[in-house]
């Protein structure tokens, strides 16, 4: 059995423009349906949603069959959590709240095999496919990718020692957190917040990564994009869900 190609981790690492959907329900046919509408990723939420691990796992499987990327959130920077979510077999994981080039490293071992890194190691995984895949220990860095979330002032101020972490293949920059931590909470488009966004995804390009982020604001979103955002996400699946019902017949049958 062959190592499962990331197609995300090829294309991004062409700064090829990926776009997804953040992911925070946890129904398996809602979000293989998901996976059906041509989106390049998804991304599974554990930090902010009801999402754990044990609920994971039957989420990724319902996405394999479908084109669609699965990359997960743990809830933070957490070795173990980390290591259970590579093991259910993501191949794309996300670390939230990564300030410091030192907090980025231990992302890097938490997600790499010894001698390397400090991944605890198992012999029959989802990941290397219950033992099938030869030489899977020695290869899976190959087809993992890591990307750290830069969220805070802290974090804006040490943008390229982060992003000069080996083994960090992304970084994304978070508005929400983002406008919180500069004294604008719930304010992601404040003025002073969507220009620290556009500065950051300029250095993180500038610095050689590709930089994400998710803008549920279409005029950040764009901006974003034009700054040189190469993964992207306008739309989080509750949102939508929530102004659609909202915009539907049902409730105008009330008036």
């Amino acid at each position: 059995m062959e190592l499962r190609r990331n197609p995300f981790k090829a294309a991004i690492g062409r700064m090829q423009r990926q776009v997804g959907l953040w992911v925070t329900l946890s129904d398996t046919l809602a979000v293989e349906m998901m996976a059906t509408l041509g989106y390049d990723w998804l991304l599974l939420d554990t930090e902010h949603s009801p999402l754990d691990p044990i609920l994971i796992l039957p989420l990724l499987q319902a996405v394999a069959p479908y084109p669609s990327h699965p990359i997960v959130r743990p809830s933070c920077l957490d070795p173990a959590e980390i290591k259970k979510l590579l093991d259910l077999g993501a191949q794309t994981i996300l670390i939230p709240m990564v300030n410091s080039a030192e907090e980025a490293r231990l992302a890097v071992a938490s997600v790499t095999y010894p001698p390397a890194g400090i991944r605890g190691v198992s012999g029959s995984t989802r990941a290397s496919g219950f033992g099938a895949v030869q030489g899977y220990h020695a290869r899976a860095s190959e087809e993992i990718c890591l990307l750290v979330q830069v969220e805070t002032v802290a974090a804006l101020e040490r943008i390229e020692d982060i992003a000069a972490v080996p083994g960090v293949d992304g970084l994304f920059v978070g508005p929400a957190d983002l406008a919180a931590s500069l004294g604008y909470p719930g304010q992601p488009g404040h003025p002073e917040v969507r220009a620290a966004v556009c500065d950051a995804i300029r250095r993180i390009r500038a610095a050689g990564k590709p930089a994400g982020v998710l803008a549920v604001d279409p005029v950040l979103l764009a901006e974003t994009v034009e700054a040189g955002a190469v993964f992207v996400s306008g739309e989080v699946d509750l949102g939508v869900l929530k102004r659609a019902l909202v915009a539907g017949q049902g409730l105008a049958l009330k008036a």
